[in-house]
């Protein structure tokens, strides 16, 4: 016995298919029902009445065998005979030697009444010979048994006696055609996926709030059209065509599409807010639509395997309706049996009636009719199935309606499916369409992201960086947080690894803002936006991994002050790449190039002019054409780093304004050309480090303004004297190189504030460097040093004294009396240090000690 739930549970498989299931699939399961309701009916009537009944046909003369009596007393015969169920039964027949001759067939009680009533008139006698059709026969029950079922398999036709299984097997066989594309396993299992993906999709929160939202769009527009322009809120953009960018610019326009970050919020019910949960879901949703489109889409099995199984019920509709036509005839009420057992019935032929004709017949009738109308509905099908091109499916006319404009049309299976869906209910692709919209999709991240990020939690994030500005680093969002531009103070915001950008007019209320950072994030901004940047924006911070991802409003903003990019430049490798005109960047001073160039682009010329400071960094790639830096007579500082120069270039000594050389990474051997600098009248800072230079010519005395040279990480072997003699010279780097001895002459730089000789192969200290009084910072790190004179102590302005990595056994006590060092400053070993004496480390400790006195 089934239980109720077994039941139950059997009964809620259907319902799960129901939304693929047409009119006309739904129709023929209901005739299959039918049919299988008559195949059932048949069949039980079969097994309960059907029977025939049949009576033997008298011939016209019959050649009696009856044995005749001399004493005018009937003998008695016992004939054997079987039955139909096989047992043996002795029948007795009865014949009178004084029996007419010409009535053999007469039953024992007229025999006999005949014989004692001789005097029966002759009118009776007539009748009884013209009604000898309808005389009873000598036959007993057992043989009309046997004759019967002897019969039932002769003379009734095949067609009678197996309909109703014949038109179950049919039927089975339609059920099955009708539902194989749900059970075949290689298109259940999508089937399964997309009728559960589509039932979320339709019951999701976030389809109701983002048709909402497009509807009170839809009736706000209206509205504004019919009352007139109104008040936008003050971070919504007003269109201005002054100052604004051209078209070719990325920036959010007013297009069809309305439901997009850059507009404010409209007010909707409150049923229609997401929490976190659902929030979670719907994106959970998006990924399984994006992934399930991406598997369907590469084939269209279903859609052959339902054509495939509806030509299957049209063809077995026809061959159904050709067979049937044939043998509706054959059922009939009467047959003729002859069966060949006249030895042991005695007749020859006999007539049969099949008690169950006329409803076999009515019914068979009734199944052809249900067998027309469902071919019918199958050449529908077809017709329906090749009218239209069921592998493409447009969302056309959702996008008119819920103002979607960016849902994509799809194909293959996934198309079709959707035709079936429509078929049930159109709403199902109306809301399914939500989520095949990208917008709609970033929507929903902009409303999560706004749930996660709030105000609170943006300031816990805010920080003091290096030139004590307030400073904010968002890092791979899914967008900006509109709690970001409620961060009125903020000076400084960076925006890393966000694809999906969006700065609204809202940033207007960022009145301290004026350094921005897009690192790897193609920003839109709207036009109210744009024009407060364009105002207000100084400093511009681009990383990008191709030129094209540059917004092209970075271009526009005319009162930028510094721009840095950092990215793939080379117009060598593609000619499709280059950077757009910056001749609009009218206030650029500071332009910061990290790319991989192999000659300074042309359209750095257009602010060469006014720039004041230009930075080149490479990647390891030849900087061969410079002749541009010509242009640039008024820039001060030129770095030059990682561009594998291997001299210094002439084009430089053209800059007369430069104060600051940075030569920094690349392979310069040798500095001959250092004498033409001289023309550098305001040249005050020479980077050389990190090259391969061998040796300082002596033409460096003709830089007399240089104060500060930086030589370190070379192949210096030795200091030379003409160096000393730059007597405004207030900073020396030459650091790690192979320099042996510090020249005596070095305490002729009385201007020398920090000198860096770390990393070399000095042993012994002159006491000329104790000379230079206006040091503060030596150091002397990672060399042979044995001993530190105790000359040190005439280092009064000395704050910073590096020690370490040298061959001291102890320190002077005289360290003391550099009155301005402490230990944080003092990098030597702890053992040095502990050796001291304890009022000196109690002098060196003093700057630790007032932080706790000042906070005590």
């Amino acid at each position: 016995m089934f239980t109720l739930a077994e039941v139950a549970s059997l009964n809620d498989i259907q319902p799960t298919y129901r939304i693929l299931k047409p009119w006309w699939d739904v129709f023929m399961d209901y005739l299959a029902v039918v049919m299988l309701m008559v195949a059932i009916f048949a069949g039980t009537m079969q097994l309960t009445k059907d029977q025939v009944v049949c009576l033997p046909v008298l011939q016209p003369t019959v050649n009696s065998k009856a044995q005749p009596g001399t004493s005018g007393k009937a003998d008695f015969t016992t004939v054997e005979t079987t039955t139909s169920q096989g047992e043996e039964v002795s029948m007795r027949t009865v014949s009178f030697g004084s029996a007419p001759t010409g009535t053999p067939d007469v039953p024992l009680s007229r025999a006999t009444s005949s014989q004692y009533q001789p005097t029966e008139s002759g009118q009776e006698l007539k009748k009884e010979q013209k009604d000898s059709s309808g005389r009873k026969t000598n036959l007993d029950f057992q043989q009309y048994v046997f004759i019967n079922q002897m019969c039932y398999h002769l003379a009734l036709p095949w067609y009678s006696k197996y309909f109703p299984y014949l038109v179950l097997i049919h039927t089975i066989i339609l059920i099955v055609s009708s539902n194989f594309w749900f059970k075949y396993p290689k298109t259940c299992s999508k089937i399964e996926h997309f009728v559960s993906i589509l039932g979320k999709c339709f019951e999701s929160p976030w389809t109701t709030k983002a048709l909402s939202e497009t509807a009170c769009e839809d009736s706000e527009e209206n509205k504004q059209r019919l009352t007139g322009a109104q008040s936008l809120p003050k971070y919504v953009s007003t269109s201005s065509d002054e100052g604004s960018p051209s078209a070719s610019t990325p920036m959010i326009t007013k297009s069809g599409f309305k439901f997009s970050a850059d507009k404010p919020m409209i007010e909707v019910p409150s049923v229609t807010i997401l929490d976190k949960k659902d929030g979670e879901q719907a994106k959970a949703l998006f990924e399984k639509v994006r992934k399930f489109r991406a598997h369907v889409e590469d084939s269209d099995l279903i859609y052959k395997l339902y054509v495939g199984q509806t030509v299957i019920k049209t063809v077995k509709f026809i061959f159904i309706l050709c067979y049937t036509a044939n043998f509706v005839n054959t059922i009939s009420f009467e047959h003729i049996c002859n069966p060949k057992v006249e030895h042991l019935i005695g007749y020859t032929q006999f007539e049969c009636t099949h008690n169950m004709a006329y409803m076999l017949k009515k019914l068979l009738i009734s199944y052809i009719s249900l067998i027309c109308v469902y071919g019918f509905i199958c050449l529908y099908t077809l017709f329906w199935l090749f009218r239209i091109p069921l592998k493409e499916y447009s969302f056309e006319k959702v996008r008119e309606e819920s103002s979607f404009s960016d849902i994509p049309d799809v194909k293959n299976d996934f198309a079709f499916l959707l035709h079936m869906v429509d078929q049930y209910d159109q709403l199902y692709s109306k809301r399914f369409g939500v989520f095949l919209s990208e917008v709609s999709e970033n929507k929903l991240r902009e409303i999560s992201l706004n749930h996660e990020w709030t105000f609170e939690k943006l300031r816990q994030h805010v920080s003091r960086n290096a030139q004590d500005k307030q400073e904010l680093h968002l890092f791979m969002l899914s967008g900006v947080p509109n709690a970001v531009f409620d961060l009125t103070d903020l000076d400084v915001l960076k925006l890393e690894l966000i694809p999906e950008a969006k700065i609204p007019a809202k940033i207007s209320q960022m009145t301290n803002l004026q350094e921005l950072h897009l690192c790897h994030c193609p920003a839109k901004v709207e036009q109210t936006a744009f024009s407060f940047l364009r105002d207000h924006l100084r400093c511009l911070h681009v990383k990008f991994t191709d030129v094209a991802e540059i917004p092209a409003w970075v271009y526009l903003l005319k009162n930028l002050r510094e721009l840095y990019l950092i990215g793939n430049l080379n117009s060598e490798n593609n000619k499709m790449i280059g950077l757009e005109s910056l001749r609009e960047l009218r206030h650029l001073k500071i332009l910061h190039v990290k790319s991989n160039l192999t000659k300074i682009p042309p359209n750095i010329t257009d602010v060469a002019p006014h720039l004041t400071k230009l930075v080149i960094h490479n990647d390891g790639t030849k900087l061969v054409v410079l002749n541009s830096l010509k242009k640039m007579t008024n820039v001060a500082e030129l770095e030059l780093q990682n561009c594998e120069l291997e001299r210094i270039p002439h084009a430089i000594f053209s800059l007369s304004n430069l104060q600051e050389l940075d030569l920094k990474s690349n392979s310069i051997r040798t500095i001959e050309e250092i004498i033409s600098f001289q023309h550098l009248k305001r040249l005050t800072c020479l980077k050389l480090w990190h090259n391969k230079i061998v040796n300082i010519p002596s033409s460096i005395t003709h830089i007399k303004n240089l104060e500060s040279l930086y030589l370190s990480n070379n192949k210096l072997e030795s200091l030379p004297a003409a160096v000393f003699s730059l007597q405004k010279l207030r900073c020396l780097d030459v650091s790690y190189n192979s320099i042996a001895l510090i020249p005596v002459e070095i305490g002729l730089l009385q201007n020398l504030q920090h000198f860096h000789i770390t990393g070399n192969k000095v042993d012994v200290l002159p006491k000329q460097l104790f000379k230079c009084v206006k040091l503060r910072t030596l150091s002397l790190g990672q060399n042979c040093i044995t001993s530190i004179p105790d000359k040190v102590s005439q280092l009064l302005q000395l704050t910073h004294l590096e020690l370490k990595g040298n061959c001291l056994d102890r320190l002077p006590a005289t360290l003391g009396q550099c009155q301005l060092l402490r230990k944080s400053g003092l990098v030597v070993e702890d053992h040095l240090f502990d050796a001291l004496p304890s009022e000196v480390k109690e002098v060196l400790n003093q700057d630790t000690s007032i932080p706790f006195a000042n906070g005590i």
